[in-house]
């Protein structure tokens, strides 16, 4: 393996990793997506449904650091195919069985096998590029995030309607094996950055600590830039997880339209936060190249972003709007939160040494993503305590969200410096 920047290898391996995204965020949506018949066919209440989509996320976060620490030690070509493949097989319960128990067990596999799933991608990913290039590609490669769940928008509803909702899980498996394949034949680990010699901060202001340093993780984890990154992420998290499995029915059920329209509209939503994700992060990287402080290129950034998306919220959750024009304020809110995605963990790998990257942003990644363990129950439950109307719980879900994002962002403006963490962690390090 070469130790210098190849951009044509690392944008090849970014598409890979855009591909893998793809597949992860069409497994997450696609039960919101097929929620209506399921929940007919085995006569489930909107609390059953909510605890089934909420179970995705039980051992997520435990096998996200888990295989966070893994990382630390075993090369992440290997351990992307080997998720890859449990994907595949998990879905194949759900495509046969009508007991409620069986299709627990199987989100619950599915999502401790997808755990670890973005935090590694981004360290396969930051193995290929620099520090000051890394904003644009992890928000290329999590664009297939949208692109998935578009597809599963426009696509899950017509198949429903034509093989019926069980069908869409075989057609995942077959996904999820496919993708596993091509990686084996052209995946490859990077090392760029992995064998990082003594820097200072002086000398390298956006460098991490040294590969010959330790933090230890309870100083690590407590840096106000690691803390704050990670609250920010949790309360985006608990807006996307809203819109994953409670917009669909939101749109059915709650406005009205129809269960195709849902899907294209749910579609829209999603589609409409890629070219402002990308453009951020392009703009950030760009600031970075001409050697703006992270502070400013990444944390400001951040920070604006979601205030706006999290008063979008409350506005959609509160204001007497038309069917038309909530989905519109919906869309825009949810187009700015996902920033936090890509440069969030461009932060903390930022003040993490190298040899504890990858333990580093699956511990963010799997705190943060609690949040999706948290927001489909309690919808459901404020569902049920609105007189099952969905509209009302679902809406009232957004105010809690949209409320949490804009204070978390205020507080990140004064909070959010991975420099000056850089140098205070460095020199405990040293100490």
């Amino acid at each position: 393996m070469q130790s210098t920047y190849q951009p044509v290898r690392a944008w090849f391996m970014a598409g890979m990793l855009f591909l893998l995204m793809a597949i992860n965020f069409i497994d997450k949506v696609a039960l919101g997506l097929v929620a209506t018949p399921l929940m007919k066919e085995l006569n489930l209440s909107p609390a059953q449904y909510g605890l089934l989509a909420g179970s995705f996320f039980l051992l997520f976060a435990v096998t996200g650091v888990a295989g966070g620490f893994l990382a630390n030690r075993v090369a992440t070509r290997w351990l992307l195919v080997a998720m890859a493949l449990l994907w595949a097989l998990v879905q194949l319960p759900v495509a046969f069985s009508s007991s409620l128990t069986v299709l627990l067990v199987s989100r619950v596999l599915l999502g401790a096998s997808e755990g670890p799933a973005q935090p590694i991608a981004i360290h396969a990913c930051y193995k290929w590029f620099p520090d000051e290039r890394r904003n644009l590609p992890v928000s290329v490669f999590q664009q297939g995030g949208v692109l998935g769940m578009v597809a599963a928008g426009l696509l899950i509803p017509a198949i429903n309607e034509a093989w019926g909702w069980r069908s869409n899980f075989l057609l995942l498996g077959g996904i999820g094996f496919a993708w596993a394949i091509l990686w084996l034949c052209f995946g490859r680990e990077g090392s760029l950055g992995s064998q990082q010699g003594p820097l200072s901060t002086s000398d390298a202001p956006h460098a991490a600590p040294t590969s010959a340093q330790h933090i230890p993780y309870r100083m690590l984890l407590a840096d106000r830039t690691v803390v704050c990154t990670i609250a920010l992420h949790f309360a985006a998290f608990l807006s996307l997880a809203l819109v994953l499995t409670w917009l669909p029915a939101y749109l059915n059920q709650g406005l009205g339209y129809s269960a195709r329209r849902a899907g294209q509209l749910f579609a829209v939503v999603l589609l409409v936060s890629a070219p402002v994700s990308l453009g951020l992060s392009a703009w950030s990287q760009r600031l970075m190249v001409r050697g703006v402080p992270s502070r400013v290129a990444r944390g400001a950034l951040i920070c604006g972003a979601l205030a706006i998306g999290g008063a979008l919220f409350v506005a959609a959750a509160t204001l007497p709007l038309s069917p038309g024009l909530k989905v519109a304020v919906i869309a825009l809110a949810a187009s700015g939160t996902p920033i936090i995605y890509s440069l969030g963990p461009a932060m903390v790998a930022q003040v993490a040494p190298p040899a504890q990257r990858g333990a580093a942003l699956a511990i963010e990644y799997s705190i943060a993503w609690v949040a999706g363990i948290i927001a489909p129950p309690v919808v459901g439950w404020m569902v049920h305590a609105s007189g099952n109307h969905i509209a009302a719980g679902f809406e009232r879900g957004l105010l809690v969200a949209g409320a949490l994002l804009v204070v978390l962002s205020v507080y990140g403006f004064k909070v959010l410096n991975p420099e000056r963490s850089i140098a205070r962690l460095a020199a405990r390090a040293i100490a």
